[in-house]
């Protein structure tokens, strides 16, 4: 994949994948709240920490080198 497409593809999903992170994150610290009680700070830092990884991992070949100019 070049250099251009793995730009837009970048940009595309960080408008898109980190707002859809947020709202899941947001909805899974409300389903433990609701279940189990509030979590310490933490406990909520750790998910949001480990959902923050998750999701970004299977895009990581595509971010790789967005930041270097073209060759």
């Amino acid at each position: 994949m070049d250099l251009k497409t793995r730009k837009r593809l970048s940009l595309l999903i960080l408008l898109l994948g980190l707002p859809g992170y947020l709202v899941a994150a947001w909805m899974l610290l409300a389903w433990i709240d609701d279940t189990w009680g509030r979590l310490p700070i933490w406990g909520e830092f750790l998910v949001v920490v480990a959902l923050g990884v998750a999701w970004i991992l299977p895009f990581k070949r595509i971010f790789t080198g967005i930041g270097k100019g073209e060759e």
